[in-house]
């Protein structure tokens, strides 16, 4: 039907879309959306490439609150150089297509914007 409304040329599967990619088993009737290519484009952008991965986005027993965030003017004027909401908005974009568990990391992480620490 598309093709009568509009010029198109067909280019087979997708294998991409938006970042994301698409594989199949049709034997199967599977289907999967994969981000891994994305997430790590944003550890090598943040420098954090090299960090310890772990099986869940966020430690169970990891308590952040304001008071870990910066407070003197010498953490403060560091901070400023951390890209923080940046790297929290890149993770949302992961969290809001195809990981579900990393959003709750960045639902909590998000709340720290304005006075990021070290530990968030």
């Amino acid at each position: 039907y598309l093709e009568k409304c509009f010029a198109m040329k067909d280019l087979g599967e997708a294998a991409y879309i938006l970042g994301i990619k698409i594989y199949r088993d049709r034997s199967k009737r599977f289907i999967g959306l994969c981000q891994s290519a994305y997430i790590e484009k944003i550890l090598k952008q943040y420098c954090i490439e090299n960090s310890k991965r772990g099986s869940i986005p966020m430690q169970k027993k990891l308590k952040l609150n304001k008071s870990q965030g910066a407070s003197t003017p010498a953490e403060m004027k560091r901070m400023q150089n951390v890209p923080y909401a940046s790297a929290v908005g890149s993770i949302m974009y992961a969290g809001r297509c195809t990981r579900p568990d990393v959003a709750f990391a960045q639902n909590i992480t998000s709340r720290f914007q304005q006075t990021p620490g070290d530990i968030h």
